[in-house]
């Protein structure tokens, strides 16, 4: 099965998975579900305090496996490139964490997480390998957590690099 508009649409899971179209980007889905989770930030950071964020980083961790588990199965696929909701939130947390932050600090942010999540090296290659189901293997709730997992580990790699510098913008 292709990933397309209609079959975005044919489930709710699919939806919240595609990153609500973003994940629908012809050529690198996840740097566009990584903006596109900047841009609600931006929008929705006025709005929200920090328990707000905080209740809605849970939540989202709560629905996206469940989306991202089905999505996948639905699929065929263990870790569809068009699943860009691990993006979104585990941007979020990046983006939530370091706030306030100027545009500087949030583009730092935002090319240490991309580059962590697209080169996967050390820590966040061991949580992309962990759930990958073996050869042949269903896709089930473990890997649709695993979808998530690897990109919040690209998200604690970021902060690692970013919050030791916060004094310097804030």
């Amino acid at each position: 099965m292709s990933v397309s508009l209609g079959f975005m649409l044919r489930h709710p899971a699919h939806l919240v998975a595609l990153g609500f179209g973003s994940g629908l980007a012809p050529r690198a889905p996840g740097t566009a579900g990584t903006l596109a989770a900047w841009a609600a930030f931006v929008l929705l950071q006025r709005a929200f305090g920090p328990l707000p964020w905080a209740v809605l980083l849970v939540a989202g961790l709560l629905l996206g496996v469940w989306a991202c588990t089905l999505c996948a199965r639905h699929l065929g696929i263990a870790d569809p490139g068009a699943i860009v909701w691990d993006e979104i939130l585990a941007f979020w947390l990046v983006l939530w964490l370091i706030a306030p932050a100027g545009w500087l600090p949030q583009l730092l942010a935002f090319a240490l997480f991309r580059f962590f999540d697209a080169a996967k090296p050390g820590p966040v290659g061991w949580a992309d390998r962990l759930f990958k189901p073996q050869a042949g293997g269903q896709v089930g709730w473990a890997q649709g957590f695993g979808i998530l997992f690897d990109d919040l580990v690209a998200a604690v790699c970021t902060l690692l690099l970013m919050l030791p510098t916060r004094s310097l913008w804030t």
